[in-house]
C-alpha cells in the first residue's frame, strides 16, 4: 500500500503558475505509475497528467498539454506538477493517484491509491 499527500495548491491569477507536489510513503514508490486528476465543482474527476514508473514517459490531457509538466523523483518519493499559464478553467481540486500496474491510464478507476486532494483556484 502507498499513502499520497498533495500540497502546493492555492489561489492564483489567470496567467500565473503553481507547482503541486505529491509525497508518497509506504511501498516502493518506483513500482507505481502516478497520475494527476482534477475535479471541478459539479463535474466528474478527469485525467490531467501521468508519468511512468521510471519517469521516462509522460502523458497529458489535451486541455493542459504545453502548459503543465509532470515529473518525479523516485529517490525522494515525490511527483510534481508544474502548471503554467493557468486559466479559470483550471480551477479544481487536484488529486495525485498511484496505479500498481506498469502501464499508465487516463481512467480514474484504474488507480489504486489516492491522496486527499489540493484546491487550485484561478481568478480572472
Amino acid at each position: 500500500q502507498v499513502q499520497l499527500v498533495e500540497s502546493g495548491g492555492g489561489l492564483v491569477q489567470a496567467g500565473g503558475s503553481l507547482r503541486l507536489s505529491c509525497a508518497a510513503s509506504g511501498r516502493t514508490f518506483s513500482n507505481y505509475v502516478i497520475g494527476w486528476f482534477r475535479q471541478a465543482p459539479g463535474k466528474e474527476r478527469v485525467f490531467a497528467a501521468g508519468i511512468s514508473r521510471s519517469g521516462d514517459k509522460s502523458y497529458y490531457a489535451d486541455s493542459v498539454k504545453g502548459r503543465f509538466t509532470i515529473s518525479r523523483d523516485n529517490a525522494k518519493n515525490t511527483v510534481s506538477l508544474q502548471m503554467n499559464s493557468l486559466t479559470p478553467d483550471d480551477t479544481a481540486v487536484y488529486y495525485c493517484a498511484a496505479r500498481d500496474f506498469p502501464i499508465a491510464s487516463t481512467t480514474s478507476r484504474f488507480y489504486n491509491y489516492w491522496g486527499q486532494g489540493t484546491q487550485v483556484t484561478v481568478s480572472s
